[in-house]
């Protein structure tokens, strides 16, 4: 099946704005900062340039362009994420030491995969394979998940330097914005269906749409808030054992948690690190950068729970995906609920959303074949979903099948929490 010359072209222009976001993002940066490696979860903005384009060039270049020359043969081993059935690859913890290829080596390696796919699209014309189609694609939202990372990332890295840098300088603040009261919206439940179905892009694991049962709950129209959260550690919730699952209080034990990450108090108040510098806390923003463990314990404190991710998708699936993406630039969770005209605040953008819900396949899903079936299927352990999209999540990157997945002690992510209870 071959694509025709609109949908080509417009896959083209696509393929040029996104990669146009990340340098557009990377572009906040000095060289300096791009090759920093705080800990062994994030990466350096370098790598992230660097790895997405060299997923184009392994995936598509190299095997369905005969003619294609490589940039670098060595950047195969070194731009190599975790596809094991490709080759070895560098270890994660040690892309901090990557001082070469320099960043404007990287920025020749992607001009010249660029201009190899977009010499592909063109060769094509109105006969691109579907095949090639779904790699670009692929491809394309591989990207954007790893533009998010670059913001992530980048917020870890600069919060270890005493300087607390900044990625982006002050934009005019939401503090003004009032919040209004969260509701609870009661859910009938029942039989009901959740998974990707119908045109366009989705992983494989969104799928396939199949039936789960619910019970009827209850699912708060608003995210949790900085001001709900402190009410929480103010109530000594970070030394109650009993508000706990056994894995988090360990957890809390051995890191000395006492608050969320990038939080510090001081005589005048609670101040929060963000990608514009270090600000007071606004207690009407969502709270953000909690492990799954500190989620969880909030919501049994609260007397209620977290949501499953069937529950999440089944409320969430009519209402409208406008909110606080990365393209409003605040990186940061805001205030402003305008865009949300359904009684679901916020359920999209501003922070990723904690499920109860552990990260297991669909009934019937099959992994992509090939390496690419190594992209999600693999990381089916030990780890829990989160819904909705953050700050640094592009729009037309989420939709409400889409499934995150993060294990339960991670913090660094801009994660958050809804909670839910039982509609008795």
């Amino acid at each position: 099946m071959a694509i025709e010359h609109v949908a080509v072209e417009r896959l083209s222009e696509q393929f040029q704005r996104i990669r146009s976001l990340s340098e557009k993002l990377a572009s906040k940066l000095q060289n300096e900062d791009t090759i920093i490696q705080a800990m062994p979860d994030v990466s350096p903005p370098k790598w992230h340039l660097a790895h997405t384009t060299w997923f184009f060039e392994r995936f598509i270049l190299k095997e369905k362009n005969p003619s294609y020359t490589p940039y670098n043969d060595q950047f195969d081993y070194l731009f190599n994420s975790y596809y094991e059935t490709i080759g070895s690859y560098h270890p994660r913890h040690s892309r901090g030491v990557l001082s070469r290829p320099s960043m404007n080596d990287v920025y020749k390696y992607r001009r010249h995969v660029d201009d190899g796919i977009l010499q592909l699209l063109e060769d094509y014309d109105d006969e691109l394979p579907q095949q090639i189609h779904d790699l670009i694609e692929i491809g394309l939202q591989h990207e954007q998940q790893h533009q998010e990372l670059l913001l992530t990332d980048v917020k870890y890295n600069f919060s270890c330097n005493p300087l607390l840098p900044k990625f982006a300088e002050e934009k005019s603040d939401n503090d003004s914005n009032t919040k209004s009261e969260t509701t609870f919206v009661n859910r009938e439940g029942g039989l009901v269906e959740i998974g990707f179905t119908g045109v366009g892009f989705s992983f494989d694991n969104e799928r396939p749409r199949h039936k789960v049962w619910l019970e009827p709950y209850k699912l708060a129209s608003h995210p949790v808030t900085n001001g709900e959260y402190i009410a929480f550690i103010e109530a000594g919730g970070y030394d109650q054992p009993e508000h706990w699952l056994s894995d988090g209080w360990a957890t809390v034990k051995k890191e000395k948690w006492k608050h969320p990450l990038y939080w510090r108090k001081t005589e005048d108040g609670w101040y929060t690190f963000t990608l514009r510098g270090e600000k007071k806390l606004n207690l009407d923003e969502p709270v953000c950068h909690v492990s799954f463990y500190e989620a969880d314990a909030f919501a049994r404190w609260s007397g209620k729970r977290l949501p499953t991710e069937a529950e999440w998708e089944h409320a969430m699936s009519s209402v409208a995906r406008d909110g606080n993406f990365v393209e409003s630039e605040d990186y940061h969770p805001v205030v402003d609920e305008s865009l949300s005209s359904s009684a679901f605040k916020k359920a999209y953008g501003d922070v990723w959303e904690w499920t109860s819900s552990p990260y297991t396949s669909y009934p019937k899903s099959k992994p992509l074949e090939g390496a690419l079936g190594e992209y999600n299927a693999k990381f089916m352990c030990n780890q829990i979903v989160l819904r909705g999209g953050s700050c640094a999540t592009s729009k037309s990157h989420i939709r409400s099948t889409y499934r995150n997945f993060f294990p339960a002690d991670k913090r660094w992510q801009f994660s958050g929490l809804r909670l839910a209870e039982d509609l008795s």
